[in-house]
């Protein structure tokens, strides 16, 4: 089936919100977590939702740097800034979704 056949199946969509949604289950205990369908931004902090649109400047860019890195070492790859949004795929399986939240509880939330 081709790539773009396969996207006019309603399944496909259900599929990413659902995993979407375990990922933003699996990393709300250690951060902020917006999310709309299958995309998400995770602020690794205990920032509420109006300090994160009002004052940008105050997240801590050093955390998720370190976060990052520290994903990256274990083949885990979020995208390099926290600014940008997280798109899970239907590659990412329950396997993939539970090691990120694992190294995230690992790193974050010691």
């Amino acid at each position: 089936m081709s790539v773009l056949r396969r996207l006019r199946d309603q399944s496909v969509y259900e599929q990413l919100e659902e995993r979407a949604a375990r990922l933003e289950a699996g990393l709300a205990p250690f951060g902020l977590v917006q999310r709309v369908g299958a995309m998400l931004t995770f602020f690794p902090s205990g920032s509420d939702p109006l300090t994160i649109v009002t004052k940008f400047e105050q997240l801590d860019t050093a955390r998720y740097g370190e976060l990052f890195r520290g994903l990256l070492e274990r083949g885990i790859y979020l995208a390099p800034s926290q600014y940008e949004c997280l798109f899970p795929s239907l590659a990412h399986g329950d396997e993939e979704i539970d090691a990120t939240i694992e190294a995230v509880h690992e790193l974050a939330g010691g």
